[in-house]
């Protein structure tokens, strides 16, 4: 269905003038004979060219910006930095000496004048069962006594007869040469101040029952009979028994370098 002048008569152009406002524009028509040649547009040479322009051109102006400023020759005072330098004094290093003074506190210590002591310690064969051996070091060597000297051993009856020959009227004496037969037995050589009493005193009581919370036997002994540790009970037994348990030479005496910040 067309009018009159041969065009359709229900084309959305013709029925909406509005339409042909925001249609794009068609491409010319050209002659036929001509091929089509599209418009000029910028060259990727032109514009890597212009780039690199653009670029130089940032460059100059910021080097420019940049450049110091020239100081001038006929001044006359140096200026305010030289005059700085010039009056400072220059320290050298000076190299910590090896050997300490005789007032560092920390070098130097009262030990030798103290009357320090060696205790003979032995974890008996059910601390050794339990695996006691190294929380029982650890409270000697926290409270900062120096281990001179330890040894697993299996010492045999007649050995245990000696050790315990103060106890050999007492009934229960077979039985405690029995147990201690029965396992082996860390002996060990703690030095320090006091050692034999505070020894005794980080051990706690005969019966762990009677024994500080804080002691040995108060934490990990219930029983007179596994009280799991022994210890010198004077300065003189401790000799003997040292003696008894270890061999000349086997008890070594040494520095330990926390010294200084255990004694004063």
């Amino acid at each position: 269905m067309s009018d009159s002048k041969g065009q359709a008569a229900f084309r959305p152009e013709n029925t909406n003038p509005a339409f042909d406002v925001w249609k794009l524009p068609r491409k010319p028509k050209q002659n036929v004979d001509q091929p089509y040649t599209r418009p000029r547009a910028w060259s990727p040479h032109f514009l890597f060219l212009g780039i690199c322009g653009i670029l130089v051109v940032a460059l100059f102006f910021g080097l420019h910006s940049a450049a110091p400023t020239a100081i001038p020759q006929n001044f006359s005072s140096p200026p305010p930095f030289v005059t700085s330098l010039s009056q400072t004094s220059i320290v050298p290093l000076q190299t910590p000496s090896t050997t300490s003074s005789p007032s560092d506190p920390v070098k130097e210590t009262n030990i030798s004048k103290m009357a320090t002591e060696q205790t003979f310690i032995a974890i008996k064969p059910d601390g050794v069962q339990r695996g006691l051996i190294a929380p029982i070091i650890a409270r000697f060597e926290q409270r900062g006594y120096k281990l001179a000297a330890i040894k697993m051993t299996t010492p045999g009856k007649a050995h245990l007869e000696k050790h315990y020959e103060d106890l050999k009227d007492k009934k229960f004496f077979p039985g405690l040469v029995e147990y201690m037969n029965s396992g082996p037995i860390c002996a060990m050589v703690w030095e320090g101040l006091d050692a034999v009493k505070t020894g005794r005193v980080i051990l706690g009581a005969t019966n762990p029952l009677a024994s500080d919370p804080g002691s040995i036997r108060g934490a990990y002994a219930l029983s007179v009979g596994r009280n799991v540790c022994h210890g010198s009970d004077s300065v003189e037994n401790a000799k003997k028994e040292i003696a008894l348990w270890f061999k000349e030479g086997e008890v070594i005496s040494w520095k330990s370098a926390s010294d200084p910040w255990v004694y004063e």
